[in-house]
């Protein structure tokens, strides 16, 4: 049976979050029925590659960036526009973060109200930024996905695409199989459950962990940060079935 992003979203609701993923992950899942508008704020390597990657998989994506000529530029593909961070966050029914770290704070705050009841993905890491290292650890309890949740509050936040570099994903969509694998955290059963299907739609396979806080197993210091591996031995290496 064809399973849709509509009939994962229904059962969601009477689902506990590993049994969705599980039967998410099970079903082989296609691209989506109805092409979703993404935003992508920070269209470096990896916002880049994600969501050029998802316009090719039919979806509307929006990059945005500060210098937003550079951006169209850079992104003028059949579903590809360009815009502000504000109108990336308002035209997307989904938000990719892949800002440095440390623009986290005043963006997030610029970005509220647009953002509001929106699934968040968040790819981002403090590389280099001591100070947020360490409000990691004072404000929570080291994790990095809790930080960025204090941050954006009223969002349905996804950690994805947190752990893994731009170049791997690109030569995982060019291979027919040995998918990178692509851990997977939140809080949110329904909006990790999209996530995982997008993960498939740029060629990679997902590893739900958990709820976000499970994030720790694979951010910055952990041995799957950046393991670029597959999907049974990163599970072996996150202690994860």
């Amino acid at each position: 049976m064809h399973t849709t992003r509509r009939t994962i979203l229904k059962t969601a609701a009477a689902l506990g979050a590993a049994t969705l993923l599980s039967r998410a992950l099970a079903a082989n899942l296609t691209p989506t029925q109805k092409p979703l508008k993404i935003g992508v704020v920070g269209a470096g390597s990896l916002g880049g590659t994600v969501g050029r990657l998802l316009a090719q998989a039919g979806h509307e994506v929006m990059f945005s960036a500060r210098d937003v000529e550079r951006v169209r530029r850079r992104f003028s593909g059949e579903r590809e526009r360009a815009g502000t961070p504000l109108e990336a966050a308002q035209f997307g029914e989904v938000v990719l973060f892949a800002l440095p770290y440390s623009a986290l704070p005043e963006m997030a705050e610029k970005l509220a109200p647009a953002l509001k009841g929106k699934i968040v993905l968040d790819a981002m890491n403090p590389w280099g930024e001591p100070a947020m290292e360490e409000r990691a650890k004072q404000e929570a309890q080291g994790v990095i996905g809790l930080l960025t949740a204090k941050f954006l509050p009223d969002v349905r936040l996804v950690r994805v695409f947190s752990s893994i570099d731009a170049t791997q994903i690109a030569a995982s969509a060019r291979r027919d199989g040995d998918k990178l694998a692509v851990p997977i955290a939140s809080d949110d059963a329904q909006a990790a459950a999209l996530a995982a299907e997008l993960v498939r739609e740029v060629g990679c396979e997902p590893v739900p962990v958990g709820a976000l806080i499970e994030s720790r197993r694979y951010q910055p210091g952990s041995n799957a940060f950046r393991a670029h591996i597959g999907a049974d031995e990163l599970r072996k290496r996150m202690g994860v079935q």
